[in-house]
């Protein structure tokens, strides 16, 4: 059997968070923001909308999408790194307020290749006899950025996608997953106060250790470098070439690291999804929001060779191949 993707769907906060409204919060300008990230405007959860709260109606759409009810499901995995509570899992609140009674729950943490780390998991346990596993990337990276920090407030967003990942004997699936990690890099970019190294206390939230810290240059380079050799190393183990990929839908982090991924692939803009300009970096929710949006746009059919790549804390870098 294969595992292939039977719904899609994504949800965004209604709250638009501009460059323009980013000037009056911090010293930085539009021109500034676009230039560097390609950012024009993110969305920005509510008070009180939390991690679940997004993926609950990312994973019904997703749902819907599919034809199946929640009861249909064998396991819910929310892949976060902003979840409602240190504990108990985002995905079993997910999995109580969709009424999936028959599905197992958890988490997944990988940052920004959560949703691709938590596919490839789906992919197998499909294999391993599972019918319906529903896949959700959901973030609200607002509320571990530093409005104070013009570096990093104009890169997040908040959102969620997600995926019904179901049992195919046709010839539509993933083909492969590939995950890589490298934790001697782990200081490029982490929230190093708030957990059990650096407990919660008042020298965590003096020096704003709750936030998200980055170092951006350093991370420019790795993320490009990694990011090629990935999409290269799936292309290869499924005896593909860059031409034959119909669309590339990379982690939409930034267009500098995305434009040099393109040049060094040689992938023409036209078989890139990008819509990094109106959401900004959603972490794991990222490539569920931007695949959603290929399907409804129609740039993805039925058939189509869509490679997936994604580049996060950690360092993890992971990358896909299915057809659709």
């Amino acid at each position: 059997m294969k595992a292939c993707i039977a719904g899609i769907g994504s949800y965004v906060p209604a709250r638009v968070l501009t460059n323009a409204d980013l000037e009056r919060m911090v010293a930085t300008s539009d021109e500034w923001i676009r230039e560097r990230t390609g950012i024009r405007e993110r969305r920005i959860a509510a008070t009180g909308e939390a991690c679940s709260d997004l993926a609950v109606q990312a994973g019904k759409r997703a749902l819907t999408a599919a034809g199946l009810a929640a009861t249909d499901l064998d396991m819910i995995l929310v892949a976060t790194c902003t979840g409602d509570y240190p504990l108990p899992a985002t995905a079993c609140l997910v999995q109580y307020q969709l009424g999936a009674t028959k599905a197992a729950a958890c988490d997944l943490s990988a940052a920004c290749c959560g949703f691709v780390y938590a596919l490839s998991v789906a992919d197998a346990y499909i294999k391993t006899g599972m019918r319906h596993v529903l896949v959700i990337g959901s973030e609200v990276m607002s509320a571990i950025t530093d409005w104070t920090d013009r570096n990093t407030c104009v890169l997040f967003g908040d959102g969620a996608g997600a995926a019904v990942v179901s049992a195919s004997d046709g010839e539509r699936g993933i083909l492969s997953t590939h995950l890589r990690s490298d934790g001697t890099l782990c200081e490029l970019i982490m929230v190093p106060g708030g957990g059990s190294h650096t407990p919660p206390s008042e020298k965590v939230i003096d020096e704003r250790l709750q936030y998200i810290k980055m170092k951006g240059n350093e991370t420019f380079k790795v993320a490009v470098r990694s990011l090629e050799e990935i999409a290269r190393s799936t292309l290869a183990a499924n005896h593909l070439r860059v031409e034959d990929i119909d669309l590339y839908v990379p982690h939409q982090a930034n267009i500098r690291i995305l434009k040099a991924v393109m040049e060094r692939l040689s992938l023409p803009i036209e078989k890139v999804m990008l819509n990094v300009d109106r959401y900004g970096n959603t972490s794991a929710a990222s490539i569920p929001i931007a695949l959603d949006e290929a399907v409804r746009e129609g740039r993805i059919k039925d058939g189509s060779l869509v490679l997936l790549g994604a580049f996060g804390a950690g360092l993890t870098w992971a990358s896909a191949v299915i057809r659709w």
